[in-house]
């Protein structure tokens, strides 16, 4: 039914002036729309809605992210844009805070401006 369908997701934030910023400026995602309660940007072939909410308790695990054809040189982009990556307990990250999994796909992880996580990873070819 939803197969073909174009998928939305949605991130709350208690600022949607410093969302705005961080998802337009720092991420380069072009805003669609704002309004008083969402700001809407494109991501590829989707829409990221960021939602105005009073409160929020960020999650530990990660919330969204994108698939990229060079990780190292996205996280490098945003290091230079000031977004450090997280470290988890368990995971054998690099000395950049990447993480290979078992099948070899790269992964990282980094906080948005109301500190939901959100993931880039780069799959191996196959």
């Amino acid at each position: 039914m939803l197969g073909s369908a174009d998928g939305v997701a949605f991130l709350a934030s208690t600022d949607l002036d410093r969302s705005e910023v961080f998802f337009r400026d720092v991420l380069d995602l072009p805003i669609l729309s704002r309004s008083p309660f969402a700001c809407l940007f494109r991501c590829g072939a989707s829409t990221l809605r960021v939602t105005r909410v009073d409160e929020l308790r960020p999650q530990p695990f990660t919330v969204f992210g994108w698939t990229v054809v060079d990780l190292r040189s996205s996280v490098e982009q945003l290091g230079e844009r000031g977004v450090g990556l997280l470290r988890y307990d368990g995971l054998d990250q690099d000395a950049d805070g990447v993480w290979t999994t078992p099948g070899g796909d790269l992964v990282a992880w980094f906080h948005d401006s109301d500190g939901n996580v959100l993931s880039l990873t780069e799959l191996t070819a196959t």
